[in-house]
């Protein structure tokens, strides 16, 4: 049964050395995700999964001691998700970045494991999946990866969307008030159009804690790149 959640961003430039010099720009969005990583460890999980999009290539289950990188962001800092031999695939980065947040917080109170979830995955999949999660063991935590509409301003990866704000808003008054239902009615088709990438690890999220009876609080929220940026703690 789901005992607790967080909900992060999954940029890169949360990582400090990839963001380098912008690094004290996001260094709300870390303090928050710090604070809900201390909720996850309170709520004593025999599991935690982290849960973010992955391309093709990455999608599925991850093992406790799965590696990434972020050589594809120009620098040579790697990460593992937990402790445990090197699985056969490195983390995709939503993972990757999760497993950073992990080892910031120097995590220990429970075995990590991941799962690369499509982008455009059917909201009906999601919440199957996160079914499936939540009745893996007795108590299980998430760590969800992933950010909202990347269309917020005109210097937004997706140029500025009019209808980007209010996608995001109804989003972070789901995430904060952990309702299930809300979060699994988020438009797929909208969310695909406005580049929010959480859409389907939150719906996996939703999915993991139907009946579970989960408290919400938003953390963060802010879009300073011109893509929605939220960090959530359930328990």
């Amino acid at each position: 049964m789901l005992v607790a959640a967080a909900v992060c961003p999954a940029p890169p430039l949360l990582v400090p050395e990839v963001a380098s010099g912008a690094a004290a720009e996001l260094g709300d969005a870390r303090t928050a995700c710090s604070d809900a990583l201390a909720v996850l460890a309170a709520s004593r999980p025999d599991l935690l999964v982290v849960v973010g999009t992955a391309d093709q290539d990455h999608r599925g289950p991850y093992p406790q001691g799965a590696r990434g990188t972020f050589r594809g962001f120009g620098v040579e800092a790697g990460v593992q998700l937990g402790e445990g031999e090197e699985g056969p695939r490195l983390l995709p980065p939503s993972l990757a970045v999760g497993a950073w947040l992990l080892r910031h917080a120097r995590w220990g109170a429970a075995p990590v494991e991941g799962l690369g979830v499509a982008e455009p995955l059917d909201t009906s999949l999601c919440l199957e999946a996160g079914r499936e999660l939540g009745a893996r063991e007795a108590r299980v935590a998430l760590l969800v990866m992933g950010d909202g509409s990347a269309c917020r301003t005109l210097k937004a990866p997706g140029y500025l969307d009019e209808r980007a704000a209010a996608f995001d808003a109804a989003a972070a008054r789901a995430l904060g008030a952990a309702d299930v239902a809300a979060l699994a009615a988020l438009d797929a088709e909208l969310a695909a159009e406005l580049l929010a990438a959480g859409r389907a690890p939150w719906q996996v999220l939703a999915g993991a804690a139907e009946g579970a009876g989960l408290d919400g609080r938003l953390l963060y929220e802010d879009a300073p790149y011109g893509v929605g940026y939220f960090v959530a703690a359930w328990s």
